[in-house]
């Protein structure tokens, strides 16, 4: 009796499961990424969903090559009327940091636009470390809607399908931003520690400005190295960031910073280059040794870009004062901004940025 009982909840949980998965799978009408507009790439390849086709590069380190084929910044411009929005995407198998929600590391962040402002709408959550599925969003009322899906962050993306209800349309639009703005730095530039790929700072820069802010994040590599000075040299853009000073030496601080900005400006010769000090890290607040780190690298770097400022009127600093605030809340690990923090950076780097990039007619 026991034994009949089990096996007739077995058979009856699998029918109904046979049945939803089969009502799912008539319910959706999926359409590959690539038939919609790609938003964020520093340059064009072969690989659809890398920052930069580093074939093109082949003198970069290799682990700037493999760090570019993450796919933080990217991000799919679409409008669709469905009422609901579901993604079918696939990952590599790495697993997400620790100091890293799962969603930004291999996740997905859907926006919408109401009343001309970029909104958030919903989140895909991986399951699993390599191919997953997800409702981003359900009970939308019926209407256009214009859509900005960013990929994730810390993760290769190989495969990314999105759906909508049956009978939904679904089309590209065209690209929601104007000009380039290369942002070159560390894994606070890729996005380490934001919540989800949205709220990385050069995503946030660009729904809130208009103007792309291209991700050139290279988690703990950003070393201005002369290799990468000549790839960053040959992307297109109307401007360029450094906020590369948290991965570098003290010494290489000194040794690079010029071949760096001067390779750049030898093909750019009147760009804006705006230089970002590195944030101070609140893990320096006890460890001493951290402390005086930080301050030596901003200590070479001001001095660095001073003196290229003699002869470079188109070279700016931003200093790191005031970036995180003071109250030490703004990190999740002591080095990388959470959100909290990234939204103290933006406060201080925004109007400086618009500023700036207003002298050169970037609007």
């Amino acid at each position: 009796m026991r034994i009949s009982y089990w096996i007739s909840i077995v058979v009856c949980k699998f029918t109904l499961t046979s049945e939803v998965l089969a009502q799912e799978s008539t319910f959706w009408k999926y359409t590959d990424a690539r038939e919609l507009t790609l938003v964020g790439k520093a340059h064009f390849g072969d690989h659809y969903f890398h920052r930069i086709d580093t074939a093109a590069f082949p003198a970069i380190p290799q682990t700037v090559k493999r760090l570019l084929t993450h796919s933080a910044g990217l991000a799919l411009s679409f409008s669709t009327n469905s009422t609901r929005l579901s993604v079918k995407w696939c990952t590599s198998d790495r697993k997400a940091g620790n100091n890293m929600t799962a969603i930004a590391h291999e996740g997905l962040d859907l926006y919408i636009k109401r009343d001309g402002r970029w909104q958030y709408a919903g989140v895909a959550r991986p399951a699993t470390n390599e191919c997953n599925e997800f409702t981003l969003v359900q009970n939308m009322a019926s209407g256009d809607k214009e859509c900005l899906l960013y990929l994730p962050l810390y993760d290769e993306t190989i495969s990314l399908h999105i759906g909508v209800t049956e009978g939904a349309t679904l089309a590209a639009r065209p690209d929601p931003f104007r000009n380039r703005i290369l942002i070159y730095g560390s894994s606070i530039v890729h996005g380490a520690s934001a919540s989800r790929p949205g709220l990385a700072y050069p995503a946030r820069l660009s729904r809130e400005t208009g103007h792309h802010f291209i991700n050139l994040g290279v988690s703990g590599n950003a070393k201005m190295e002369a290799t990468v000075a000549e790839m960053i040299t040959a992307l297109p853009m109307d401007a360029l960031i450094l906020d590369c000073v948290p991965n570098s030496s003290p010494q290489q601080i000194t040794e690079r910073t010029a071949n760096l900005v001067k390779t750049i400006r030898s093909k750019h010769p009147k760009m804006p280059i705006i230089a970002v000090q590195s944030i101070v890290r609140e893990s320096g607040n006890f460890d001493r040794a951290i402390a005086e780190r930080v301050a030596a690298q901003n200590a070479n770097f001001d001095k660095e870009i001073r003196l290229l400022q003699h002869s470079d009127p188109h070279l700016y600093l931003i200093t790191a004062d005031g970036l995180l605030g003071d109250d030490n809340e703004g990190t999740t690990d002591g080095t990388h901004p959470n959100d909290l923090g990234f939204d103290r950076m933006l406060q201080k780097l925004k109007p400086a940025l618009q500023t700036i990039l207003r002298k050169y007619a970037i609007e």
